[in-house]
């Protein structure tokens, strides 16, 4: 039997500036849904007494009023999940409120309207009002855990899995669009291409290896897949994020505690290790206010950018995150004392490992 799977709508290909190395452009597509590591990502729940929206009903071409909210037992799932991400020791904190004003994630939980969710800072393009993520089915059910975690999922920036170009899937075009029309699901075909059948660019992708096991994963029954032959009976990932999840998030967002005399202060050098594409965020608390110079140094290929947080939001101050040659960077930034600010440093290259300091005087 099909289940149900996450509908996420296509997004438009985001635009750079020409003449982009690839391996520039693979970093920028890669970071650009990313939090600012130490972020505190506020979830709500949307209120059954305003938010709502007509939809047709699958199959009759009916329309109907449907609210957004979830009863309490659906609540509890997915603050149950959002603990088990935490529990992984991301760099990331998760923290409910009542006022959708306050929050980056807005949950709904539409009947008929699928299961989907913004990818990373993507959520910051919508408006107050909408939500930035709905559960359309009852998540209390059996097995359907593994919906929420992969939505959380999805918020954290991360991408279907199965749509990986190191996947090596080689799919029955029509027969996936054949099992994804029926229901459950009801897809048209540019879902179901947009959800399983369209390969990610490299950048995009989670890591260079496929990981099957993935709560990234949609599970897929028998006769979709084609090559290799060992799917053919269907994916079938256990619903929970596996140790790959937890390497790849926490590699976005490493452990804030981690950083503690690491962390990047005035007049301090930050030693790291880089490998291939990533990333590290460092917080600055200046103790006065004046212009400084932060930057690396190193034998890595490197890129810098800093932010400063308002409002729980990290704002572009300044850096080269913006199409560049990659170097040693360094920029001259106006600090405010008394405010938190974020420097992001992003390792360009492909291949292997660099090493690389930050400082700030």
């Amino acid at each position: 039997m099909t289940r149900r799977l996450c509908s996420l709508p296509r997004q438009p290909a985001p635009s750079f500036g020409p003449g982009l190395t690839a391996e520039r452009l693979g970093a920028l597509l890669a970071g650009r849904r990313t939090w600012v590591n130490g972020t505190v990502l506020h979830y709500c729940f949307l209120d059954a007494r305003s938010d709502a929206s007509v939809i047709p009903v699958p199959g009759t071409g009916e329309l109907r009023r449907v609210p957004w909210a979830g009863g309490e037992e659906q609540r509890q799932v997915v603050r149950q999940c959002f603990e088990e991400w935490q529990e992984l020791g991301i760099g990331v904190t998760f923290a409910e409120v009542g006022d959708r004003h306050e929050a980056e994630l807005r949950i709904g939980f539409q009947t008929g309207a699928g299961s989907w969710s913004a990818i990373g800072r993507d959520a910051l393009s919508a408006g107050r009002g909408e939500r930035t993520m709905n559960l359309g089915w009852d998540v209390t059910a059996p097995g359907e855990r593994g919906a929420v975690l992969h939505q959380i999922g999805h918020a954290l920036g991360m991408v279907h899995e199965h749509q990986s170009p190191f996947a090596g899937l080689l799919w029955d075009d029509e027969a996936v669009y054949a099992e994804l029309a029926d229901p459950p699901n009801f897809w048209d075909r540019e879902t179901t291409f947009t959800n399983v059948l369209r390969r990610l660019d490299a950048g995009q992708a989670g890591g260079p290896l496929w990981d099957p096991q993935s709560v990234m994963t949609l599970p897929f029954g028998p006769g979709l897949v084609l090559e290799p032959e060992q799917y053919r009976g269907g994916l079938r990932p256990p619903g929970t994020p596996s140790p790959a999840d937890k390497e790849f998030v926490l590699r976005r967002y490493p452990p804030t505690a981690a950083a503690g005399p690491a962390g990047l202060l005035p007049f301090r050098s930050v030693p790291l290790v880089l490998g291939a594409g990533e990333q590290a965020d460092f917080a600055v608390e200046p103790p006065e206010t004046r212009e400084y110079t932060v930057g690396t140094f190193g034998d890595a290929d490197t890129v810098l950018v800093v932010f400063e947080e308002r409002d729980g939001e990290p704002r572009f101050l300044a850096g080269h995150d913006d199409g560049g040659t990659p170097d040693n960077a360094a920029v001259r930034v106006r600090l405010v004392r008394g405010r938190r600010y974020v420097v992001r440093v992003r390792l360009y290259s492909t291949w292997g490992s660099g090493e690389t300091a930050v400082m700030c005087w």
